[in-house]
């Protein structure tokens, strides 16, 4: 299978990664993404983004699934808030400052936060099963990265919370999409308009969690969905996750001919012997 990568050629550096806050490690087709901040309660900043974009331009082509999770006893507390203030963080650009002196402008900004976006999306290719792992506080930019993931499996202790409102933003990392595609709009509003916090158990109750355990069994199953995902064929869960991808935005006559077509290219590969 040939992965579509429009980026560098070469993965981060060990360098690079730890600038962004990440850790990668690649075990055959297995990758695990940490965010590794915990003195910061792993809170993100635009060059993690921009650095998990990348991990996902050059990722392994025999990789099929991806694991993040957060260092130590929290997912992600969300951005970190020096992005907001004049100097930036570690020398990256405000998001305000240029805006405040005029040197920036809102086209400008859209410009930028669109590659901040291409670190959450490709977490949705059909080639890939992403796997978020949360425990503790999966706060904002937290939250939206695990809402960009396939499947969720959340730690008893874990709180969901989508804090831009608050702040007096918006969420603008892809994951206002998928939090109304799961609990519909009305609840979409009351959680993101409160800013509220959605333990684990309710996140179960609403779907956005596919699973829930005790912290300690959090690793353990994760391994074991890891297993259970690499023992499908690849080129049937590309197709399948393709396929259902599409299901919301079809019509039941749509969609049953996507089936068709999606099934008849599988057969004549079967029978090609790919």
């Amino acid at each position: 299978m040939t992965q579509a990568s429009n980026g560098p050629a070469l993965p981060p550096t060990e360098e690079e990664l730890s600038r962004a806050r990440l850790k990668l490690a690649v075990e055959g087709p297995v990758a695990r993404v940490t965010i590794s901040c915990p003195e910061r309660r792993n809170a993100m900043t635009g060059r993690t983004w921009t650095t998990l974009a990348h991990i996902g331009q050059t990722l392994p082509e025999d990789v099929r699934i991806v694991v993040l999770s957060g260092e130590g006893d929290t997912f992600s507390a969300g951005i970190d808030l020096g992005m907001f203030s004049p100097e930036g963080v570690d020398g990256e650009r405000s998001m305000v400052a240029g805006l405040a002196d005029g040197t920036s402008t809102e086209a400008e900004i859209q410009d930028y936060i669109a590659g901040l976006q291409e670190g959450f999306l490709w977490l949705r290719r059909p080639d890939l099963v992403t796997v978020a792992a949360v425990r503790g506080h999966a706060i904002g930019a937290g939250f939206q990265l695990a809402l960009s993931c396939d499947i969720r499996i959340l730690a008893d202790d874990a709180q969901l919370c989508m804090k831009e409102p608050a702040l007096g933003l918006v969420p603008d990392l892809t994951g206002t999409k998928p939090l109304v595609d799961i609990v519909g709009v009305n609840r979409a509003v009351e959680i993101c308009l409160t800013a509220r916090r959605v333990g684990a158990r309710e996140a179960g109750t609403l779907g956005l969690a596919e699973l829930v355990v005790a912290s300690d069994e959090l690793p353990g199953t994760v391994d074991d969905a890891v297993a259970a995902l690499l023992a499908t064929d690849r080129e049937a869960a590309t197709a399948t996750k393709a396929l259902l991808q599409q299901a919301a935005g079809n019509t039941l006559q749509q969609q049953a001919e996507a089936e068709r077509v999606a099934q008849a290219s599988r057969l004549a590969a079967l029978a090609r012997g790919v």
